[in-house]
């Protein structure tokens, strides 16, 4: 993917923003207001709550700031969590009470069904080739739905394999980078009494991580989406090889015995504790790995990409996961311009102060930084990320809610056995296509 030209991040911050006025703070629902002195009001939710998300404390110093360089551009933020936000958002815009800006998780499995009525504000007038410069590589592909945009990127989140390089060494292990290592690898590992990898599979998605990167370096990225658009291609030789692998793993012992049991937790419980040599995740468990109180393998750990099949179609540079998640305006906003300034300032800001914060990887580029207080976990991953030609979401963001737990149960089943890889892909074929835009 050919990079983009480098712009200082001050440079934009720079734009635009001046005076000094201390943060507003409000509980209130509704768009934007505006007051006898002409200052307009602008409110903003999300879902960042609590003590252990770095947005949490991010966003509110976010706001504060623009409110005091932008005296007559006011933002009152609520922030909601989990499922009551969901519930929360739902209502207000049947309602037709949305707020200006609110965050839309998931990407496109939770927005789509707003953005198909009508109810999010396109933005594509308001960016400039400045803007897209700006944000990472891909990133500006990556938002793009049928030559509309809707929203800017924020953090970017990608999977890849966990190695405990210790475990490896003591079993005479070679890191892998195809499939053929990857299963010499497994059997020394067995052989030294060493779990070769864990899996929370109790919670499901998990395993659902192994088998769509399995697929996605057998059949290629560009095979899984015409799969998502077109489900009776999940039937096909390269779907039924990726299926077999899996399987092949499973009994080759590649997984705790205690996979079915194992939450996500527990799962990352374990790998922290030394008891499994490998983990397929995402590169939010970094700071947890590199946590000295709470992780006996800090500086044990590499990340690297997934391996590739030697017979395979997929490349190391096709990488799962992506910007999902982002903000996005009330198509009942008074202010469309305003609120569209806000929401560039607020995702470059949140996404590289975030960076900072181990609140995951930059998708908008960070030349600017001093990145030397960051983990070695998450320099890598943002290296590996820098050599994406594609990316491609988590599928069960990317499946019809019924479809992707269909697909999660019957990465289970495999994994148990209870179904071969050719009546794996054809209860594939029988889920309803994407309704996202790929």
């Amino acid at each position: 993917m050919k990079a983009l030209s480098k712009k200082s991040l001050s440079l934009f911050l720079a734009v635009g923003l001046a005076g000094s006025l201390a943060a507003c703070s409000s509980d209130s629902s509704g768009g934007a207001q505006g007051d006898s002195n002409g200052k307009i009001k602008l409110t903003l939710w999300d879902q960042s709550v609590g003590t252990t998300d770095p947005s949490a404390k991010l966003l509110p110093e976010i706001v504060e700031k623009w409110n005091s360089e932008h005296p007559d551009i006011q933002v009152e933020r609520t922030g909601t969590t989990g499922e009551q936000y969901k519930t929360k958002v739902k209502t207000s815009i049947a309602a037709g009470e949305s707020p200006d800006l609110f965050y839309g998780m998931g990407g496109g499995s939770f927005m789509q069904p707003y953005i198909k009525s009508g109810n999010v504000l396109e933005i594509t007038s308001y960016l400039t080739d400045d803007i897209k410069e700006r944000m990472g590589p891909g990133m500006a592909e990556a938002i793009n739905m049928d030559g509309k945009i809707y929203t800017l990127p924020v953090y970017t989140h990608i999977a890849n394999l966990y190695v405990n390089t210790e475990l490896f060494e003591q079993a005479g292990a070679k890191i892998p980078t195809t499939y053929t290592e990857l299963l010499d690898a497994v059997t020394k590992l067995k052989a030294a009494g060493i779990t070769p990898a864990v899996i929370g599979e109790k919670d499901r998605w998990p395993g659902m991580y192994w088998y769509d990167m399995i697929a996605m370096r057998q059949a290629g990225n560009a095979a899984v989406i015409e799969a998502f658009k077109d489900p009776s291609k999940w039937d096909s030789p390269d779907f039924v090889a990726a299926a077999t692998k899996m399987q092949q793993l499973a009994q080759a012992g590649a997984f705790n015995s205690s996979m079915f049991s194992m939450s996500y937790d527990e799962m990352l419980g374990a790998f922290n504790a030394g008891k499994g040599a490998m983990m397929f995740q995402a590169n939010w468990v970094n700071a947890g790995i590199e946590d000295p109180s709470a992780s006996a393998v800090k500086g044990k750990v590499k990340v690297i990409p997934f391996p590739v099949f030697e017979d395979g179609k997929g490349t190391s540079t096709e990488i799962f996961g992506g910007a999902v998640d982002g903000f996005y305006i009330s198509q009942t906003t008074k202010h469309p311009k305003e609120a569209t300034e806000f929401l560039m300032y607020l995702s470059e800001q949140l996404g590289t102060q975030g960076f900072l914060a181990g609140a995951g990887l930059p998708s908008w580029k960070t030349d600017s930084l001093d990145t030397s207080n960051l983990s070695s976990l998450d320099l890598s991953a943002a290296d590996i990320m820098k050599t994406a030609t594609s990316f491609i979401a988590w599928w069960d963001n990317i499946l019809p809610a019924e479809s992707a737990e269909a697909h999660k149960n019957l990465i289970a089943q495999l994994l148990a056995g209870d179904v071969t890889p050719e009546e794996f892909c054809k209860q594939m074929a029988q889920l309803k296509p994407t309704e996202l835009s790929l």
